[in-house]
């Protein structure tokens, strides 16, 4: 039934042929825009309007009309009717084929233009329903299509190309959610029923991550994207291609890059876990990727990142956390004394998650001394009460887990703090003396004069 319809679908040079045909009689004799706009309303016209411009193209209201000869209640319908009007599309390699409606609709756009320029429309909810719901029908449609029974793949293909998929991908920038729920479950479909199309939409999406990373930092559908490529890792085979490995490594880790991160993290999450779920061996290499991104003045990003964090460590095995417990121990440690208290707290709590405890025990000889000082940094100055508290609760903790360990901690600490305390005493001194030789310099007129305060 499908190869059938699609065989019957008209080209658009068929389509302008058999509109000249239908209109033998349609005028030749081309005319100005004032000519045009003038003759809006007449009969001619008016039959040329119900030829050319079919009446699904038209929004409830006759296009014709003026807009000085409609209530102001009916003005914006009559905006949208003009405007699906001027949605018709004439073949102008040819200047002598339907020149009236050539003329009908230039008319119609400097209309338009004038009704724009005096009185800027403000779309109301009603209309932006009306065409939302046309959307929708027209979306319902396509779905239905891809997803039939009946429909062979090999006979669509050549109809749902790359080209297509590409315009496909180009509608998620949709600011409406609704229309990119709709391309969402419709890409889905396509992917699912065309395999050969499988890795051109990977690597087209792979684009639209790229572009949005480095050059654009705006797109509103990479939630979606992320939503489908979520569902698609699922499928993938084990062991995990190199070209699924490249694109976590230069497309969804450098995600965790733009400040608009709030609005997708949910689902970027998701398939960074999907594929640490897949293959483990990958959580080291994602924890580094975030370790290279992590923000420094962004404290609700940094709250974010320290909760994938704990998402990972729930999952990873001993083997790959040593190979990444240096680095990342001691950006926890900058965490834990950072003055934004939710920074502070979020990294605190990671020590109440029996698994990152279990980490931390097995490996407490490498972890203790480089968590140990900004423990006790955060005891003795942080503003914050629950900060305070919590410090104090982890403190305990690790002098439960190794008390031998923790006081070799506390006896470091110590003389860490008297070493810088002496290094600042000697640079005092220095710079005292420097004072002290320079003020007794005699001042000539070319030395320079140190002023003490």
């Amino acid at each position: 039934m499908w190869k059938q319809f699609l065989g019957k679908l008209p080209r658009k040079s068929q389509k302008t042929d058999q509109d000249a045909s239908r209109n033998p009689n349609l005028g030749n004799n081309s005319s100005s825009p004032g000519s045009g706009r003038a003759n809006a309303t007449s009969p001619a016209a008016k039959r040329a309007s119900a030829a050319v411009f079919p009446a699904c193209a038209i929004a409830g209201i006759e296009p014709l009309l003026a807009f000085k000869d409609v209530p102001t209640s009916e003005k914006m319908n009559l905006f949208i009717s003009k405007l699906s009007l001027c949605c018709v599309v004439f073949d102008f390699t040819d200047p002598a084929k339907n020149t009236q409606e050539k003329d009908l609709k230039r008319a119609t756009l400097l209309e338009l233009l004038d009704f724009v320029s005096q009185n800027p429309p403000k779309f109301s909810e009603p209309a932006v329903l009306a065409s939302c719901k046309m959307c929708s029908i027209v979306y319902d449609f396509l779905l239905k299509f891809v997803t039939s029974t009946s429909l062979e793949a090999k006979v669509a293909k050549k109809y749902i190309n790359h080209s297509f998929i590409l315009k496909i991908i180009d509608l998620f920038d949709s600011e409406d959610p609704r229309e990119r729920d709709c391309l969402k479950a419709i890409l889905h479909r396509i992917y699912g029923k065309f395999m050969v199309h499988r890795p051109f939409i990977r690597k087209s999406l792979s684009n639209v991550f790229y572009r949005f990373v480095f050059e654009m930092e705006k797109h509103n559908g990479i939630a979606e994207l992320l939503e489908i490529f979520g569902s698609v890792i699922t499928g993938f085979a084990l062991p995990l291609k190199e070209e699924h490995k490249i694109f976590l490594s230069r497309a969804l880790i450098p995600l965790h890059k733009p400040k608009s991160l709030g609005v997708y993290f949910q689902q970027l999450s998701y398939c960074v876990s999907q594929f640490i779920e897949k293959e483990p061996k990958l959580a080291s290499s994602v924890i580094r990727g975030l370790l290279k991104y992590w923000p420094i003045t962004n404290s609700q990003k940094e709250v974010m990142f320290l909760g994938e964090v704990e998402e990972i460590l729930e999952v990873i095995n001993m083997v790959e956390f040593q190979k990444i417990m240096v680095p990342l121990f001691w950006r926890l440690g900058r965490c834990i004394n950072s003055y934004h208290f939710q920074v502070a707290e979020r990294a605190l709590f990671l020590w109440n998650n029996d698994q990152v405890i279990n980490l931390i025990a097995h490996n407490r000889q490498v972890i203790l001394p480089i968590v140990f000082p900004a423990l006790e940094a955060n005891a003795q100055n942080h503003w914050n009460q629950a900060v305070l508290n919590l410090t104090l609760n982890v403190r305990k903790m690790l002098a439960e887990m190794d008390d031998t360990l923790f006081l070799a901690c506390i006896s470091n600490y110590k003389e860490e703090q008297e070493r810088k305390n002496s290094e600042v005493e000697k640079r005092k001194e220095i710079w005292e003396r420097l004072e002290n030789a320079a003020s007794l310099q005699p001042i000539t007129e070319n030395t320079a004069v140190l002023v003490t305060h």
